[in-house]
């Protein structure tokens, strides 16, 4: 089984948190978001995973040494695939092109999901999807009576059904897959001037390749601020429990940490009450603060503040009154 991961995009929305680092490397509960989503993967899959492709921008050699060691952790080899130009998903997915072959999955790194079902691998390809109550804001599937899907229906304006696509795929035959997604390139296929996906998935449906739908139980996001701090509040839920979240090395004097909260290597929380749903990097300092349901990044210094609904970037020095904030790295806020 192979992974591909497309993530090259600008991340424009999380602005100015992606200023400095990729979107998908964003933490949540103390991890890179593209993190989570390749562990929730390989729980599903429930078989070995030979590649993680991840496709991405010009992000610098730090940030390409952290994917290939996510890779790793999961016992699979990590590879680096360039897209430079913003020329659509089916471009993005070719742009691993070596990846595709055998069985592949295809996971969009700006979304995170809870399942409980494990991936039937023997079925030709499987969208993944979450039923919800607004399907006119998504691409949705319609299913045939079978539970096969009849077709793919991108934001409709009336209702055809309430499964969006979440951004994860399954292709038994990589190879096909890659036949399919060229054949849009050669023949100038596109949609909104790109190359999507979902034109390849018409096309092997009209040659006979039948797809079906899993149903994930949650589907969290991660495209802007407001949501991502919200998905750093389920995952903590989720993950207490299984995962240890405050750190050996955290310095805590005479601090409150209402769980769930991550606390990183280094963190020094002093004369403050920290949470719930509060996740705090490596190394950061918080003194004589109030602290909830936020994200604060690494080596920042957070003094007399009551901060809610938040993230805050790494190497941030924050010494002003401040609520419900969107601050980048290497800003200083003072009185």
């Amino acid at each position: 089984m192979n992974i591909i991961i497309p993530m090259a995009g600008m991340g424009k929305r999380m602005r100015p948190h992606t200023l400095t680092i990729p979107k998908p490397m964003i933490p949540i509960a103390g991890k890179p978001i593209v993190q989570r989503l390749v562990e929730d993967i390989a729980r599903v899959v429930d078989e070995k995973i030979e590649q993680i492709a991840f496709v991405i921008g010009d992000f610098g050699k730090k940030t390409e040494s952290e994917l290939v060691k996510i890779a790793e952790s999961v016992g699979a080899k990590g590879s680096i695939h360039y897209q430079l130009e913003a020329l659509g998903t089916a471009h993005a997915i070719l742009c691993a092109s070596e990846a595709l072959q055998g069985k592949v999955v295809v996971a969009y790194a700006d979304t995170l999901f809870k399942a409980d079902f494990k991936l039937d691998s023997n079925k030709d390809g499987i969208i993944w999807v979450n039923r919800v109550e607004n399907p006119e804001q998504f691409g949705v599937v319609k299913l045939n009576p079978d539970q096969s899907i009849e077709g793919f229906y991108e934001k409709p304006a009336e209702f055809v059904s309430d499964l969006a696509i979440i951004g994860i795929y399954y292709f038994k035959d990589g190879a096909y897959l890659l036949e399919q997604l060229q054949f849009l390139l050669d023949q100038k296929i596109t949609t909104g001037g790109e190359y999507g996906i979902t034109d390849g998935l018409q096309n092997m449906m009209k040659a006979g390749m039948a797809f079906h739908t899993e149903t994930v139980t949650e589907w969290l996001d991660c495209g802007n601020k407001d949501a991502t701090v919200t998905t750093n509040q389920r995952v903590l839920e989720l993950v207490a429990g299984s995962e240890k979240l405050i750190h050996d090395n955290a310095d805590l004097d005479e601090a409150i940490i209402i769980e769930p909260c991550f606390i990183g290597e280094g963190a020094v929380i002093q004369d403050a009450v920290v949470g719930p749903h509060v996740s705090v990097g490596a190394h950061t300092v918080i003194k004589n603060s109030v602290i909830r349901n936020s994200i604060i990044q690494q080596h920042s210094y957070i003094e007399n503040q009551i901060i809610e609904n938040s993230m805050i970037g790494s190497h941030t020095s924050l010494k002003a009154l401040a609520r419900n904030l969107s601050v980048g790295d290497y800003n200083q806020i003072e009185d």
